[in-house]
């Protein structure tokens, strides 16, 4: 059998068996300190797929870096087939500055594919989808809800793309949603250059999240296995298929008040179903929030004071919201908590 090739990347060559970390420039900032698009690069000696994960696309969404973090600690990857290109942190001004946007206040994930002499945040998505995505078979981007709002562990989907659907039932996320690509996405761009992208939401901006860590984690490794780059060994069994749903509903604030929410992430509702409520300070007006379809709660605020329209709940829309509750709640019962040092 021919000895495989090493892979190239910015002006580095990982060998075959072995891993690198490779930093790739980025720019300078105005004090003379370099950025770089740091990738970690595990080479197997068997041949296989290209995958990338990537995270911190946008710069407050620190729960996908903690995922990559664990990831590049699992056991699997030590004789694992195929090239994982790892990227913790893509949008590292925002990471830096812990907010979702770059300086220029624009949305990375709205800029792909990018251009080599455009914005900031054009520049950057150039270089990711060139040096990284364009080199890849297959992608995971990882992603949270913004800060002050929570999401339940889910993926979402391009409606029709069958290869996707099939990877993310073997991500065995607790929900698996379609989701129509957005102009300027990773998703979009990706798609186009033909390499379809899982995107994984979970957790809260700014925050960590054990339950969305844990799954985003061991999703990642059985996406691993099914294309057989790792074995069985070390590699979670999923609980169960996910939910599946074609639709959503956001419900928001009806007027500006203090909001009570009744029900969490993963509960199921009904038509009918009282979410929560939202009242003025004095006590003497209250409005109810109030379900019009059955599904299961993907995400929801957790800020006690809100404006007019602010949302509030995400609702994934499916027939059977207990017994997919039921579902989803065996899975959050699988996940125990760890000491420190037992956690990958």
């Amino acid at each position: 059998m021919a000895k495989r090739k090493p892979f190239e990347i910015g002006s580095a060559t990982v060998a075959p068996g072995t891993r690198a970390r490779v930093d790739i420039p980025v720019s300078t900032l105005s004090n003379h300190t370099p950025v770089h698009l740091s990738v970690e690069v595990v080479h197997g000696k068997r041949a296989g797929p290209v995958m990338f994960v990537s995270a911190a696309i946008h710069g407050d969404e620190v729960i996908g870096v903690e995922i990559v973090r664990r990831l590049l600690r699992a056991a699997p990857l030590n004789s694992m087939a195929g090239t994982l290109l790892a990227v913790p942190i893509v949008n590292t001004f925002g990471f830096l500055n812990h907010s979702r946007y770059l300086p220029d206040r624009r949305d990375l994930n709205r800029v792909f594919p990018g251009l080599s002499e455009g914005s900031m945040a054009s520049q950057l998505a150039h270089i990711f989808m060139h040096e990284v995505v364009m080199r890849a078979d297959v992608g995971i981007d990882l992603h949270s809800a913004a800060i002050h709002r929570t999401n339940l562990p889910q993926l979402r989907l391009t409606p029709g793309n069958d290869r996707l659907e099939e990877l993310g039932r073997a991500f065995g996320a607790p929900v698996m949603m379609e989701s129509k690509l957005r102009d300027g996405s990773l998703r979009m761009a990706a798609e186009e250059a033909g390499v379809d992208v899982l995107l994984y939401e979970g957790g809260e901006g700014l925050r960590f999240d054990e339950f969305a860590a844990r799954a985003g984690v061991s999703g990642i490794l059985r996406v691993m296995r099914h294309l057989k780059m790792i074995g069985a060994k070390g590699v979670p069994r999923a609980k169960g298929q996910p939910v599946g749903a074609r639709s959503s509903s956001w419900y928001r604030a009806p007027r500006g008040g203090l909001f009570r929410g009744y029900l969490a992430v993963g509960d199921a509702v009904q038509p009918g179903t009282v979410l929560g409520a939202v009242a003025n300070a004095f006590g003497d007006i209250e409005n109810e929030v109030v379900a019009e379809e059955s599904g299961i709660i993907i995400g929801r605020t957790n800020m006690p004071v809100v404006y007019e329209g602010d949302a509030l709940f995400h609702v994934a829309e499916t027939p059977r919201a207990e017994a997919a509750a039921e579902g989803i709640s065996a899975h959050i019962d699988a996940v125990p908590l760890y000491d420190e040092d037992e956690i990958i």
